[in-house]
């Protein structure tokens, strides 16, 4: 386990990082699924307070150094393998029940991994599945749109909860490969915000590592489906290498040089 230690050494190392004016640094922000459904007052799957991250969202938006500007959402069919109402009783209540998922990539179909059950949410074309009006998507460069194949679940930008990267296209999870779109703009920093920061979030800000970008978690920026685990979730970022910050980080203040 992470002690307080280790990450007040994380924190040291991204202070380091912010004064380092040699190191390459063409950073890009990810703004996770900022959807109606993951906001009150209405949403399916509401996170609390999800809403009230808005600002600062478009604070970081409107900064100048990010060479690109990405927004996600989860982009569901009505079958997905998520839903709860999709599966029998009694194994289909939302939040509790778990099922078999099976890898949906070729040659790979004895592969599985449980699935928690979820409430409906965010329905390709749905109000549900809307970016909210509160964050300014005219400054949005790219939108993605992920979780698309119903057989299969996908929290990170990135990839598929498999770790199947690309599956774009017809049958694919996502209609971006957004590595490969990040690589075209040779961006080295990725920084994440949205929701939800134990689910959607965390598993970008992984991915980013996995992708072999630099990864940065903002913690004002997030808020979680279980607020009280946010400790053990920042402990397993920091581990996996994702340096969890907070909005008056030094190397923000670089964020707003052109």
């Amino acid at each position: 386990m992470t002690s307080d230690s280790d990450l007040a050494a994380g924190a040291g190392a991204a202070g380091d990082f912010a004064r380092d004016e040699d190191m390459s640094f063409v950073p890009a922000l990810l703004v996770v699924d900022m959807q109606e459904d993951f906001c009150p007052p209405n949403g399916s799957l509401a996170v609390q307070d999800g809403r009230t991250i808005a600002p600062l969202i478009n604070d970081l938006l409107a900064k100048p150094g990010f060479v690109a500007r990405v927004a996600t959402l989860d982009w569901h069919p009505a079958d997905h393998i998520s839903f709860a109402s999709n599966h029998p009783a009694p194994n289909n209540k939302p939040f509790v029940s778990l099922i078999e998922m099976k890898n949906p990539a070729p040659g790979k179909f004895t592969e599985t991994k449980p699935q928690r059950l979820w409430p409906i949410h965010c329905t390709a074309d749905s109000h549900g599945a809307a970016l909210i009006p509160e964050v300014e998507s005219n400054r949005v460069d790219l939108l993605v749109h992920k979780g698309q194949n119903s057989q299969v679940e996908m929290y990170s930008a990135f990839a598929d909860a498999f770790g199947n990267h690309g599956l774009t296209g017809a049958g694919g999870s996502v209609d971006v490969d957004l590595a490969s779109v990040l690589r075209t703009k040779a961006v080295t920093d990725v920084f994440v915000v949205g929701l939800a920061g134990d689910y959607c979030v965390k598993s970008t800000a992984l991915d980013a590592v996995k992708a072999g970008f630099r990864s940065w978690l903002i913690e004002e920026g997030t808020k979680c489906v279980v607020p009280a685990d946010w400790s053990k979730t920042k402990e397993e970022l920091s581990a996996a290498g994702v340096n969890v910050i907070h909005a008056n980080d030094a190397v923000i203040m670089r964020l707003a040089e052109v």
